[in-house]
Order: C-alpha cells, then structure tokens, then sequence
C-alpha cells in the first residue's frame, strides 16, 4: 500500500524502520517541526525526521493541520493509508477521510484505557501491573476510533516510561505490521472501544512535583513514571533537585522530613519512607545519594520544602 507516515518522537521509529523494511511504500513522512533544544537552544529535527531524511523520504513539516497548502498536497499524493504513530496533534476530518483505507493509530496503551498524549506516564503512575499498545482505526475523538488489534504486556517494578516506552515502541511496530497484513486479507472487523475509559493527559514540569502526603507506594510509582520527563522534583533549601530512583519503606515519619543520611536519604512521607537512591541537582548529573550528601550539612530533621 501506498502509506503516509505521521509520527515525531523516537517512539515511532521501531515503527517507521518496520515499514520500510515491509513491502508497503512510504510515500511521505509527516512530522512536527523542529524545536529548539539544551542549553544553546540549537535547531533540533525530531527524530523520525532523521530517520525519513536517511532514508531519502520527502519529509513535511506543517505548523498546522489546517494548511491550505499541506492539504493540498497531501491529497495529490493519493494515500491509500495514513499510519499515526505518536505525531503530537490531532488531524482533522479532510485528513482522517482522505485514505481508503482510513487512517491507522498505534497507541501505547489498552484503549479505552488511557486516552490521550501521555498513556505511558500515566500507566505508571497509577501503579498499573500490566500495559500494552493498541492499533486503531482513527475518528474525529482523541483515541475514541475502532480497535483493529491489541497485544499486552507486563509492567515489572523496576520499570520506568523509558523502559515502558522502548518495550511498547517495538512491540507495537510489530502489532502495526501484524495489523497491516490482516488488514490485506481482510481478516479484521474493526472493533467498537468496551468499558469505562481513563485518560491521560499531557505532562508538564511542573507536574513533576513531588507531593509528600502522599504514600511511599505512591510516591515510588509517581517517580518512576515521571522519568525521563518531566523528571519528578522536589526543593530542599531553595535547591530544586530532580528525584530519579527510589525504594518504598514501611515506617511514620513526618511528611517531608529527613530521617536518615549517610550512604542513602530517607524522607518520610503520608505513609510510610522514601529512600532516595539516584538524584539529580540542578545543572548537574544523576549521583547516588550517598555522593550528593558528601559535603553538603543536610541533617536528620531538615525538610524537603513544601509538600
């Protein structure tokens, strides 16, 4: 088939890579445009733009959806599909009723569960034992369409969105092709969304913030879904500190406040601790807690501030 890919993060690459690997053509990429990034604030292309210009593809980057001229030459290339992998905007109904064979979205999660733009984060979060990515024929909703296909997997307590995303970007290049080949010989009914959905909203800093009433349990996993962005966070003296691995603790302290420094930094929380592991200070690199207390007077019964 005749496909337009669209897609941005390295999400979608274990995607784009299976596509051009398969029989399909690829006949666009469709990507967002590229965004200042570091300190320098230097010109950056999103990485599926990368890969597409490797590979010799015509590459669009539209400010928006709704452009005239992006319109018009997206329908003069005659799609038989559009493939949606992570792309970052919603696409209107000239784009979703142009294809044939409609457009398809892979999305990381179980739909209906955790609908939106940060379904890994959120699964997280939440403490969820499994996840898993879902390929869906495409509507005017945010992740309302049909379901072509699912496939699932476990989310172990050493994961964190990094390790969950790279899991679920190749797991679901391989439900994408599974799906595009059923697809062919005509093997799938699309499949009405069943149950209560949850959403998942966009992420940003500030969200990151650690809220200390809560639950160790809570905390951890709130930590883990944060990394690598936002970054979960937390101020000790007027210093914002990114938190980067724990460990849960059964115990009461006061929420906040320091319990125990020297080779790891227990703070209590609404139930039960948090041993703080890996850290990051500002502007500086991720450092065993242990290194970060060396030369610094932080004492038992100093507080994080506020909660």
């Amino acid at each position: 088939m005749r496909i337009v890919f669209f897609g941005t993060p390295s999400f979608a690459i274990p995607s784009l890579t299976g596509l051009l690997q398969s029989e399909h053509e690829i006949v666009r990429v469709v990507t967002q445009p590229d965004k200042r990034k570091g300190r320098h604030r230097v010109l950056t292309p999103p990485p599926v733009k990368e890969l597409a210009l490797s590979r010799g593809i015509h590459i669009l980057q539209p400010e928006k959806m709704r452009d005239p001229l992006f319109l018009e030459e997206l329908s003069g290339i005659n799609p038989e599909l559009i493939v949606v992998v992570a792309y970052g905007k919603i696409l209107p109904p000239q784009i979703l009723k142009l294809p044939p064979y409609g457009c398809i979205n892979v999305h990381a999660s179980l739909l209906p569960k955790y609908r939106g733009a940060a379904p890994i984060q959120w699964s997280l979060i939440s403490g969820e034992k499994k996840t898993g990515v879902t390929t869906m024929l495409m509507d005017e909703g945010l992740d309302t369409g049909d379901i072509l296909m699912q496939q699932e997997t476990d989310i172990t307590d050493d994961d964190t969105s990094e390790t969950v995303g790279e899991k679920l970007s190749k797991l679901g290049a391989s439900l994408l092709l599974e799906t595009l080949k059923q697809i062919h010989a005509g093997n799938i009914q699309p499949v009405p969304q069943a149950g209560t959905p949850t959403f998942a909203p966009p992420l940003n800093k500030e969200d990151g913030r650690i809220d200390w009433t809560k639950g160790a349990g809570e905390i951890r996993n709130f930590v883990r879904g944060m990394y690598p962005w936002p970054g979960a966070y937390c101020t000790l003296n007027s210093e914002r500190i990114k938190i980067i691995r724990v460990n849960a603790l059964e115990g009461n302290g006061p929420v906040g406040r320091v319990e125990r420094t020297g080779d790891e930094l227990v703070v209590g929380t609404g139930k039960g601790f948090i041993s703080i592991i890996d850290l990051q200070p500002e502007g500086k690199k991720i450092m065993k807690a242990g290194d970060f207390l060396q030369g610094r007077r932080l004492k038992a019964g100093d507080f994080f501030d506020g909660s």
